[in-house]
């Protein structure tokens, strides 16, 4: 039988195919990284188009409508950065997942900038500056530099990954550009000491808070012979706190209408906290079965009020930084429709929207970046940890925001995480409960450490990373006067080009 002739063809068509989809991957590779920043410039267009409804035919429509654009682009920028201090401590915990935490938290942003973010919007709008003392156009360029310096300056602290606080920085970009258009007179300075005053005691007070709740959960439930039977008894009892606590703060925000008495709204929030009560106990005790006696089955029975510790986290953070976005543009819309601009008027319902979903839209597109550093970073968290701190800082904001003080919730959570820490420190070296428990647990208890040469290292080795908490306060240091001057500088490139 003869050969086959050998065919000297290439195969040309195989070969292209191969390259066509090798450029395939790597566009869709490249384009993944796009996505992301595509949605948030289609959020900014909506955001304009939304203001274009509201200010369509007024001479000064145009200014109205790039405010918009930058307040929706600092809201992002918020929604970005500040994520670490609702849900950092619930993932870092492993209580719940990514997309879980991402979606709660967006669920309760947009609910707490609505229901609840009018009172910090008129501290940042009108009490700063004194708005009395300032003409309308240049009060409008002032919150056009801040919106656009705080939103920068944000938006790098995010790319290099600092938790920087967004309260700091609009508050010193209203400053600084206020200061730069007409000196240090519109500056309240009063209302400026009361402000500085809460960032400095709203961090030790949440610390505080989650280390006396850490100190009740160690003495009450995870230091005990029967863990599990004590986590049943006060686990509800926490989450009926939670419940009471949140309850009695909705009815506050209703105390525009004098509907009820102080002593109704204790009444109702004791009320809300034995209805609580009374549901979470059958789920505790569900959870409950089957569970060993040992500290890794109370993860499983805090998960439910740490979830629900995030929710409220996030209710509180939407209605207090919102502001951070809105304030500003509150201040242009008010001037631009002839408005008297005095403390305690009201925002428009549209621009507490554009912040709203501003924050929910940034945190799920941007927030995974941070997260791991407060969650995990700073100091190690399980479920009961996070809890603690979770509620520590929910609480300390809500109260700020009834009060209409925009603390920076980085500090209080931050403070909060460190709080726990370093009580962590102090426990494991002083409890006698703890020593008296470990006793019992251990066949052989030595008193004193081994004489090996890991002493040294264990002793180095401590329960809070000081490297992050130095980093972490050197940028809330830096983050007021370089907001303050990049918003100065702002201001007078503006009204050399639009003015």
């Amino acid at each position: 039988m003869a050969d086959r002739p050998t065919v000297l063809t290439k195969r040309t068509l195989d070969k292209d195919l191969d390259k066509l989809t090798q450029v395939e991957d790597a566009s869709k590779y490249v384009s993944r990284k796009l996505v992301a920043p595509g949605i948030g410039f289609v959020f900014l267009g909506l955001a304009m188009l939304f203001a274009a409804i509201y200010v369509f035919g007024r001479p000064d429509a145009g200014l109205v409508i790039a405010a918009a654009a930058l307040a929706a682009y600092m809201a992002m920028n918020i929604g970005a950065n500040d994520v670490t201090n609702n849900v950092g401590a619930a993932v870092g915990a492993r209580a719940m997942t990514m997309g879980q935490a991402l979606v709660i938290a967006a669920i309760f942003e947009i609910l707490g900038a609505t229901i609840s973010g009018g009172a910090v919007v008129k501290t940042i709008s009108s009490s700063i500056v004194d708005a009395s003392q300032i003409p309308p156009a240049t009060l409008s360029w002032i919150m056009m530099a801040a919106l656009m310096a705080a939103a920068l300056w944000i938006n790098l602290a995010t790319w290099l990954n600092a938790p920087v606080s967004t309260t700091h920085s609009i508050v010193g970009a209203v400053i600084g550009a206020g200061v730069g258009a007409l000196g240090p007179g519109p500056v309240n300075w009063r209302v400026l000491a009361e402000i500085t005053s809460s960032w400095m005691t709203s961090p030790l007070i949440a610390g505080v808070i989650a280390a006396g709740m850490l100190y009740l959960v160690k003495t009450l439930i995870i230091y005990r012979e029967d863990k599990i039977t004590s986590a049943k008894r006060w686990v509800p009892v926490l989450i009926a706190i939670m419940v009471g606590g949140f309850t009695a703060y909705m009815i506050l925000q209703l105390e525009r209408m004098n509907a009820f008495s102080t002593s109704t709204i204790i009444l109702i929030g004791i009320a809300a906290g034995v209805i609580g009560w009374l549901v979470a106990r059958p789920l505790v005790n569900m959870r409950a079965q089957g569970l060993e006696n040992r500290n890794s089955s109370l993860r499983v029975l805090f998960q439910m009020p740490l979830i629900g510790a995030a929710a409220l986290l996030s209710f509180a953070h939407g209605a207090n930084d919102v502001s951070n976005a809105v304030g500003p543009l509150s201040a242009i819309v008010r001037v631009s429709f002839g408005q008297p601009l005095i403390r305690g008027s009201e925002p428009p319902l549209w621009v507490m929207l554009i912040g709203a979903l501003g924050i929910s839209v940034g945190l799920l597109l941007f927030g995974p970046r941070l997260i791991r550093l407060v969650g995990e970073q700073i100091t190690k968290l399980n479920p009961m940890r996070a809890y603690c701190v979770a509620m520590a800082t929910a609480f300390t904001v809500i109260v700020a925001s009834w009060l209409g003080l925009p603390v920076s919730t980085t500090h209080i959570a931050v403070g909060a995480v460190f709080g726990v820490g370093f009580f962590r420190e102090w426990y494991t070296r002083n409890s006698k409960r703890r020593i008296e428990y470990m006793r019992r647990k251990a066949e052989v208890w030595m008193l004193e450490e081994p004489d090996d040469p890991n002493t040294h290292e264990v002793r180095r080795r401590r329960l809070v990373r000081r490297s992050h908490f130095m980093t972490i306060i050197a940028a809330w240091v830096i983050t007021v006067p370089a907001s303050a001057l990049l918003a100065a500088a702002l201001y007078w490139a503006m009204v050399a080009l639009f003015v």
